[in-house]
């Protein structure tokens, strides 16, 4: 990766705040590392080894050294003094209220020393100098996150990657009977320039409602009309009391097909078989009473061919657990409303909740800071920003608007380029017999086309003065049933087959302007893949209640952003920057420079994703000057099926030879001279692995682009990420927007960045609501020798040429773009994308073997609803806009 090449300069300077709070080590600080081994191992399985070293810990063996040490519960201890070796402590494992048992289980609880860790040699990292900018840090700055975690580790709740909540004392925030809300902290060690440094930021995360599963699962029947999904309560954690101690599963899977008194298991105890509802009663005394309507749930362990049934009634969702389903939308508006809060308000929390919770104080209960001679400053960091200018908008006709606060109007201006829509379109969607309209020839309708061509014509797009040809089509009121959604696909199919001449490009609409009554998971997915992969059509969707907004040039808005998508798929140009803002794509050094400006992202399934389902990649590009057509190539992607989902984009080889030769196409056989690839939805931890597999790839376009005449175009590759922690507040109300941002064309290089790396945050648009988001830019490969100025400014300005807005975005454009064009493959195939049903477990579970199959099986689906892709009269255009 290139060394920075210097600092920032241009924009006007000034200084924010920003939640990185310094690290203070003793001079010369020492720690030592060790390895935690339980055995026997296959014996000590998930829950069991979190209560294995809650006994340790309670062990007179171990007691001397308790206040000494951090360790993760599992796998890891660090300790600020040696420890003897060997130290083996034996435990017999006992629940937390069960009676000493002589049968129970026991286990030994090794410690093992690894290696030291001298803090000096991440200090000599942080000092700057070349020669220690290989210096393995990951060691020493895993260390520091257990040491400074260790308090919120045994004090709240850990979900994901150093994410900590604190339900006991949090506010709770209801999204329904069974799943609350709750705020909590992100935390990690950062080693900065001559200064290590904590990120701490607020975070939202649903939990389970702590309770009967039973009751939780009758208001999720109650919340989904009847649905019981199995992600619902997949590894969901629940106790039971029936034993005479409380003893912890995991829920494995909802046995949908079965309640208490339908499923059977062989019982040695009875000789016989015998269903859950009668051994619960002969072996507990307990009758249930959900016996019939309520499914049992099965707690075996993964690896085993034998279910384990529960009744749900008799188990209790143990408190402090993340919610691992996705949210209906009441729920994660609710959530939305919670989380969105201003600058002010959540660096009050930080500062002050967050320093308590997370046991940052000097007085801080435990003393874990203190035993390791750590502490951490109580104030913000405060670095350098600059804020850069926003460049000059122009139009074909019409004075150029001004740019106030990243965002203007275009009110009587004209289109740079205009599309041709002379030949267009109008489906009406109407589910049952009540509809926006009373079909194709409602006057109201004919009045509602009329003003939308108006706007058309006005902003500068020929053909709009011919009225469309109007089809109409009544749906079926949805039932909850996924056939009932695929009988209306084929209803429009067949009503756009039968009105519309799609033999051939040249006798195919322009668009077809479809007019929705409201928002259908199924529907709008369904006529995307429709007309997208099989007819070959652009579609352009309203939404009939917005578009029909009386409020004062709330329809004038809503039909402005319309028509930008429209141009832009018909090839136009909506709008055009300056040419100072351009020459660093242009003319670079003052030469003229073809440069083709890249974007890439990858997709995943989700987990509400059938398993097997692939993932998906976008790759788009600019194919002329101008910077504002980016046509896309999409392909699949097979999982990894040892971790369901991987990153790094294994066509890329062919997709770029795809865009290279529809740039070839488009600019006389010319190839770009240069490329800037922003590459979208990778980690900190990935970026070596995209120049160790990605840049060869498409050093391999290079070469079978050209295989006669040796083709090697100036390549730069920058990272895009949005998926970080840092955040900035302004230092006062005149540097601020009205809402406490920072101001766009915030630009910051110095103080939170890396010591070596080329990276800086920039944020190019105006955050309307809650706390605005920078995104950081790593530049990871640079054979165009790009400066600090260049590429901020560059992409500061370049963030304004986004089609169909009249504004600049968070993310650069090409980024943006390949963004989206992921979302619309996903749109193809949505019925294994997000599976609302539960899955079948009659047969019981499968083994890996089985499960391995029907992932294979379930990609080869995938494969086939995919097809050939988009279909070929699209493939050039920017269909997915």
């Amino acid at each position: 990766m290139p060394l920075r090449p210097g600092w920032g300069t241009l924009g006007e300077p000034g200084v924010v705040r920003t939640n990185f709070f310094a690290v203070r080590l003793k001079k010369d600080a020492v720690y030592y590392e060790y390895e935690i081994a339980i055995s026997p191992y296959a014996q000590a399985k998930g829950n069991m080894r979190f209560r294995i070293m809650q006994l340790v810990e309670q062990a007179d063996a171990f007691r001397p050294y308790i206040a000494h040490v951090a360790h993760d519960r599992s796998q890891r201890l660090v300790s600020v003094s040696k420890l003897p070796q060997p130290l083996e402590i034996p435990i017999r494992y006992l629940e937390e209220d069960q009676a000493d048992d002589p049968k129970a289980p026991t286990f030994t609880v090794e410690i093992k020393f690894l290696s030291e860790l001298r803090m000096s040699k991440l200090d000599k990292h942080m000092g700057g100098k070349p020669e220690h900018r290989n210096a393995d840090t990951q060691p020493p700055v895993s260390a520091l996150n257990l040491i400074l975690q260790q308090h919120a580790q045994r004090h709240g709740v850990c979900v994901g990657r150093n994410k900590y909540f604190f339900p006991a004392s949090s506010e709770h925030h209801t999204l329904s009977l069974s799943i609350e809300a709750f705020r909590g902290f992100f935390m990690s060690v950062r080693p900065m320039y001559k200064q290590l440094m904590v990120n701490i930021n607020l975070c939202m995360t649903a939990f389970y409602v702590p309770g009967n599963l039973a009751w939780a699962m009758i208001d999720f029947q109650r919340q989904t009309h009847g649905g019981m999904p199995d992600e619902f309560a997949e590894k969901l954690k629940v106790s039971t009391r029936h034993l005479g101690y409380t003893r912890l599963y995991t829920i494995r899977r909802i046995v949908t097909e079965k309640s208490a008194r339908q499923a059977k298991f062989y019982c040695e105890e009875f000789r016989g078989e015998t269903t859950v509802e009668r051994f619960f009663k002969r072996k507990h005394n307990i009758d249930l009473r959900h016996h019939s309507d309520l499914p049992v749930i099965d707690v075996s362990n993964p690896r085993s061919d034998k279910p384990t049934y529960l009744p749900a009634e008799i188990c209790e969702i143990i408190p402090g657990q993340a919610y691992r389903g996705k949210l209906d939308p009441k729920q994660t508006a609710a959530m939305i409303k919670v989380a969105c809060n201003p600058p002010a308000f959540n660096g009050d929390v930080i500062v002050n909740q967050g320093f308590t919770d997370l046991g940052l104080r000097p007085n801080a209960p435990g003393a874990t800071l203190a035993a390791f001679g750590i502490s951490v400053d109580h104030e913000m960091q405060v670095v350098p920003y600059r804020r850069l200018p926003p460049p000059s908008i122009s139009y074909r006709s019409g004075k150029g608007p001004q740019v106030r606060d990243a965002g203007w109007n275009i009110l009587d201006v004209k289109l740079h380029v205009g599309g041709d829509m002379t030949n267009w379109a109008v489906l009406l969607v109407q589910e049952g017999r009540d509809g926006e309209f009373g079909g194709s020839a409602d006057p109201a309708l004919t009045a509602f086309l009329d003003a939308f061509r108006a706007k058309c014509r006005n902003i500068g797009i020929s053909g709009a003065d011919k009225r469309p040809k109007i089809m109409s089509v009544s749906l079926p009121l949805p039932s909850g049933d996924t056939r009932n959604r695929s009988q209306a696909i084929r209803a429009i199919r067949d009503v756009l087959e039968q009105n519309l001449d799609l033999r051939q490009r040249s006798t195919k609409p322009s668009f077809v302007l479809v007019l929705l009554s409201g928002v259908d998971k199924y529907i709008y997915p369904g006529i995307k893949q429709l007309a997208d992969v099989e007819l070959g059509i652009h579609t352009v969707h309203m939404l009939l209640n917005k578009a029909r907004d009386q409020r004062p040039n709330k329809q004038d808005q809503y039909f402005s952003n319309v028509v930008l998508k429209v141009n832009t798929k018909l090839g136009g140009v909506n709008h055009q920057l300056d040419e100072n803002s351009m020459r660093w794509l242009k003319a670079p050094g003052g030469r003229a420079t073809k440069t083709m400006v890249m974007g890439i992202d990858v997709t995943h399934p989700s987990p509400l994703s059938l398993p097997g389902t692939p993932s998906i990649v976008a790759v788009v590009a600019s194919i002329d000057d101008r910077f504002a057509q980016f046509p896309a190539s999409l392909a699949l992607q097979k999982p990894d099926w040892n971790k369901d989902s991987k990153e790094m984009v294994e066509s890329l080889t062919q997709l770029t030879i795809e865009r290279l030769q529809l740039y070839k196409k488009k600019n006389a056989g010319k190839l770009p001279e240069r490329i800037l690839v922003f590459r979208d939805g990778v980690s900190e931890g990935q970026y070596e692995q995209v120049l160790r597999h990605e840049l060869p790839r498409l050093q391999a376009a290079f070469k079978q682009i050209s295989p006669t005449v040796p083709y090697k175009p100036k390549l730069s590759i920058i990272v895009c990420g949005k998926r970080h922690h840092a955040r900035f507040w302004p230092p006062d109300s005149a540097h601020a927007t009205k809402n406490g941002n920072t101001r766009p064309g915030t630009v910051v290089d110095k103080g939170i960045t890396d010591v070596y790396d080329f990276d800086f945050y920039l944020q190019a648009h105006n955050g309307l609501q809650g706390h605005v988001k920078a995104t950081h830019y790593v530049v990871v490969y640079d054979e165009n020798k790009l400066d600090a100025d260049t590429i901020q400014q560059g992409t500061h300005t370049v963030s304004y040429l986004y089609a169909r807005a009249t504004k600049a975005v968070s993310l650069v454009p090409a980024a943006y773009y390949a963004d989206i064009a992921c979302e619309r493959g996903r749109e193809y195939l949505n019925v294994l994308m997000n599976v609302n049903e539960p899955r079948s477990s009659a047969s019981g579970p499968r083994s890996a073997v089985d499960r391995q199959a029907q992932k294979e099986a379930m990609f080869e689906r995938a494969k086939q609803m995919w097809g050939a892709g988009v279909h070929a009269d699209l493939k050039d255009t920017m269909f997915y806009i």
